[in-house]
């Protein structure tokens, strides 16, 4: 995948084209998308992505989970709840185009379920189907007006085993980076200025702040960008979201880049997309182009693609060069 990239960066480069835009962007994806194999999953500039993958000794505990769910599903199949799980387990499984249809169908049976339409929207996000995860999230906040808040159970949970995030968290978030990735960043910023109501405790301000500093400067506020900073610091209690809030002390000057960049690109170890991308967007911000571009590709390098900071380095680089239609 990088191999093909760096051929397109030449292109780019020989032909002199200029750099394009994210409507440009959008238009070769629906190009593209006219050629696909609906059974498999594509990036944003219309590779085939390889299946996810998994550690032996996970993919087995993750198997037993799925078979578990899949039975309780078909004992009960017009339970909510089984609906949700099955779908998820099978998502973990990097089983993602499988996951859709399970909500799909769990959406036929609960039309104005907020739930499924939140997880199908987040595997529309992973899947790259931008425009569908919006209008899962679209509906899933209008569906959700009117219903109590409740805590979201983990199906990997953390290493204290207490879940984080709640219902509403996840439709505003997510919602949020769905426009985010499509570059339109005058509604992601309304949906993350929604997702810090119910940002209630430090490991979901620090993600929530983390994405909405990053748009901020996407559309040249920096006075409100680092006015979030002021609540951000290294006493913060957090169990699971380390990373975004080490990015959020590197814009606040507090962290060093070279000791990040360690950290998201070992010698010799995991690529940390997430990690990366915030890195990408440092050096974007302190305006060396090139570097920035340098490292979103070296995060093609990951197996990770289903994570966020990847599909976010494949969305600025598909805005930056974008692939010819031929």
């Amino acid at each position: 995948m990088l191999k093909s990239f760096l051929i397109i960066l030449s292109l780019v480069i020989i032909s002199c084209q200029p750099s394009g835009n994210r409507a440009d962007t959008e238009q070769t994806m629906e190009s593209a998308s006219q050629t696909k194999d609906p059974s498999k999953v594509y990036n944003l500039m219309g590779e085939e992505l390889p299946p996810p993958q998994i550690p032996q000794e996970s993919k087995v505990k993750l198997e037993e989970n799925l078979n578990q769910a899949r039975a309780n599903y078909e004992a009960n199949p017009d339970s909510l709840e089984l609906i949700i799980w099955y779908g998820r387990r099978l998502a973990y499984l990097g089983r993602y185009l499988e996951a859709i249809e399970v909500f799909s169908n769990g959406i036929s049976k609960f039309p104005t379920s907020h739930e499924l339409r939140r997880h199908r929207g987040h595997r529309y996000i992973t899947t790259r189907q931008l425009d569908k995860a919006v209008d899962d999230f679209e509906m899933a906040a209008f569906y959700s007006v009117n219903t109590e808040n409740s805590i979201e159970p983990d199906g990997a949970p953390n290493k204290l085993n207490i879940p984080l995030s709640n219902d509403k968290f996840n439709i505003w978030y997510h919602y949020g980076l769905a426009h985010y990735l499509n570059g339109r960043f005058d509604k992601a910023l309304s949906a993350y200025k929604k997702c810090m109501e119910f940002s209630d405790n430090d490991d979901l301000k620090s993600a929530t702040f983390y994405w909405l500093y990053m748009t901020y400067k996407k559309i040249g506020n920096t006075s409100m960008a680092d006015d979030l900073l002021a609540d951000i610091s290294d006493e913060m209690k957090i169990i699971e979201n380390d990373d975004y809030l080490n990015l959020l002390l590197l814009f606040k000057g507090e962290k060093k880049i070279d000791a990040l960049m360690s950290e998201a690109f070992p010698e010799g170890g995991n690529i940390n997309p997430t990690m990366g991308y915030g890195l990408g967007n440092w050096y974007q911000q302190q305006g060396n182009l090139e570097k920035a571009n340098e490292i979103f590709l070296k995060i093609l390098d990951s197996p990770s693609w289903a994570s966020f900071g990847y599909i976010a380095a494949e969305a600025e680089l598909a805005t930056t060069f974008p692939v010819p239609v031929s």
